[in-house]
């Protein structure tokens, strides 16, 4: 019985057009239009259809339309749902050793991560993927985090004290602020520029480009660099979906998905040196950090993650301090 819905559901996600054989695969994103995640799903849709001859059309939700990450993950798994460029934090529920990447002031830049997570930690990570019925196509860039928040500026982790601040669902950047003394709660990225519009949180964070596209902006004052944590973006497909394309066709994929992961990274790399002027003309404080008393302060996460999952991060520090 169990199969057979499997089966059932299978073909609601993957639709064949009798005239010329066309399947129709949907793509779920949580980012606004002109977010470099939106931008390189649209990329890779349009890469697709190229490098398949058309025999293969990506559908883009963006914003959420196909449900959020956590949807998206479950209904990869189940055959729903073909592709998503999802979150590093919500992944990391089902895959929790995607969380390891965004261990506290691990990488220097942007530049520092993509050579890490573009060796053996991405192949090990996408080994874990296919584990748990998920095919890792690509890691594409989610940004340096920064926090944003109603209060003060944040220039040392004291100032954190009492900070209601909204998290990704995602145990690393839990833990992380919990030993920086703030009072984080996760909540859906959907759902909040309202919550920070109506107070119910004093703050987020999130990377520069994150924060203007989603016009979070409008409702923060303060804006402190403090480069906390990298996330990257991984671009997922169902192991079940993606196992009934023909082998030329699942080669394709994988092309697109590097390829469209290129302007996703050339983009993210833009925005993170253009939007602090942007940012401070539309009125936002924006201010730098000492991250020395921040990196003090979360070397408890190192302690609590390296023994939940030893080889993983050893893999993982190791390759970072080669780069």
């Amino acid at each position: 019985m169990k199969k057979m819905l499997i089966a059932m559901a299978a073909t609601v996600a993957l639709t064949t057009t009798s005239a010329w054989a066309q399947t129709v695969l949907r793509l779920s994103h949580n980012a606004a239009p002109g977010n470099p995640k939106a931008e390189a799903s649209l990329k890779f849709a349009e890469l697709v259809e190229k490098k398949t001859a058309g025999r293969v059309k990506v559908e883009v939700g963006g914003s959420a339309q196909f449900g959020d990450d956590a949807e998206s993950l479950t209904n990869m798994r189940l055959g729903t749902l073909a592709f998503s460029a999802n979150s590093q934090g919500t992944t990391s529920n089902i895959v929790p050793q995607f969380a390891l990447l965004g261990l506290p002031f691990l990488f220097r830049d942007l530049e520092h991560a993509y050579k890490v997570v573009d060796g053996p930690v991405g192949d090990k990570l996408g080994e874990y993927a296919g584990q748990k019925g998920l095919v890792l196509l690509a890691l594409w860039d989610n940004g340096i985090r920064q926090i944003s928040n109603n209060k003060h500026p944040i220039t040392q982790p004291d100032d954190l004290a009492g900070i209601k601040l909204r998290t990704p669902p995602d145990p690393m950047t839990l833990d992380i602020f919990k030993a920086l003394g703030a009072n984080p709660a996760p909540l859906a990225f959907s759902e909040l520029y309202i919550a920070l519009q109506q107070g119910v949180f004093d703050g987020q964070e999130n990377p520069l480009m994150n924060i203007y596209s989603s016009k979070l902006h409008e409702v923060q004052k303060y804006i402190s660099l403090s480069g906390h944590k990298y996330e990257a973006t991984p671009l997922l497909a169902s192991k079940m979906l993606f196992a009934s394309l023909s082998k030329a066709d699942q080669q394709a994929v994988r092309e697109a998905a590097v390829e469209a992961g290129k302007l996703n990274r050339e983009m993210s790399l833009a925005a993170d040196a253009d939007l602090r002027a942007k940012l401070t003309a539309a009125g936002v404080a924006i201010n730098p950090v000492d991250q020395a008393p921040f990196v003090a302060k979360t070397k408890p996460v190192y302690d609590k993650w390296a023994a939940e999952y030893p080889d993983m991060v050893k893999l993982i520090v190791s390759e970072a301090g080669k780069q």
